[in-house]
């Protein structure tokens, strides 16, 4: 989903039409809607002091997901430095959006998937949310991550693996 690029519109306002984008892969990474909103704010006020970096005619979205992917690896590095523990089972990081009436079993597999995605490692997460999520190829992936394309492919692998494996061990056999 391309916003349109018009000539008429600046790339501030072509960044608001890709907000909606930037929330939904910051929630799925971070799984804590106040850190996704923190990400995203992080990533568009970056994006809005160099946005003459922007190359017209260029992927915005891909641009934009590359500086949240910079935010959001540089704010990883100054916790692990920081020695910040965030435990996996804290209840904030269940989506309150997940815990719709009526929807009990599909919700119960979003909050399992959720905290299978949470998980894994930072790197895997990222890129199964933007090939998943995102529907971005291997390609655009790789440029965003600034990595080999095989390297997408080969974490992308092992993060399909650790999820089949997370899901499986919740299953309850059949009787």
């Amino acid at each position: 989903m391309n916003a349109p690029d018009t000539p008429r519109m600046s790339v501030s306002d072509q960044m608001l039409c890709h907000v909606p984008r930037l929330r939904r892969y910051a929630r799925a990474l971070l799984g804590n809607r106040e850190r996704a909103d923190d990400l995203v704010q992080d990533t568009l006020e970056r994006a809005l002091r160099y946005a003459s970096n922007f190359r017209a005619g260029t992927d915005l979205a891909a641009w934009l997901v590359t500086i949240m992917h910079n935010v959001f690896v540089n704010d990883v590095t100054r916790a692990a430095n920081a020695r910040t523990h965030v435990a996996a089972d804290d209840a904030s990081l269940v989506d309150e959006a997940l815990m719709v009436d009526g929807h009990h079993a599909a919700s119960l597999e979003m909050r399992d998937l959720d905290c299978a995605l949470q998980q894994l490692p930072p790197e895997q997460r990222e890129v199964v949310l933007l090939v998943g999520l995102d529907e971005m190829s291997y390609a655009q992936v790789a440029r965003v991550l600034n990595v080999p394309i095989g390297t997408v492919m080969s974490r992308l692998s092992r993060a399909r693996q650790k999820l089949r494996v997370l899901l499986a061990r919740d299953e309850v056999p059949a009787r």
